[in-house]
């Protein structure tokens, strides 16, 4: 299974975006699916994560409120909404999968073993 990540963009400071992760290749039955962000010269971060099956979400703080995970398993796409964008959001945002026996949420990047190329999010002010 490959991971591909897509809807990036440029967009001013309050503006949205909606990131989609589409899985292919094979049966995508991994559950937990989770979102990183990594901006020049940072560590990679956790944004957000949902467990596909049960619908559990989970978010990193920067971001509770703001951005929304979900998923739509009939297509095999994980989407995140970026709603109110602040220029610090600006990034490199990668999806990633949990195993595919795996239930659990983690919001640490070594738990993840397939990762997406990453797309884009530049936010002006």
């Amino acid at each position: 299974v490959q991971l591909q990540a897509s809807g990036g963009g440029l967009v001013q400071a309050g503006d949205s975006l909606r990131l989609s992760c589409t899985a292919s290749g094979g049966t995508f039955s991994n559950n937990v699916v989770g979102w990183f962000s990594q901006a020049p010269g940072k560590e990679r971060e956790f944004v957000a994560a949902i467990n596909r099956y049960s619908g559990s979400t989970a978010y990193g703080s920067s971001v509770q409120g703001r951005f929304t995970i979900s998923t739509d398993n009939a297509k095999n796409t994980v989407y995140l909404q970026l709603n109110s964008l602040k220029p610090e959001d600006t990034a490199v945002y990668y999806c990633a999968a949990r195993g595919s026996r795996i239930t659990v949420i983690a919001r640490s990047r070594s738990q993840y073993n397939i990762w997406g190329q990453g797309t884009q999010v530049t936010v002006s002010s």
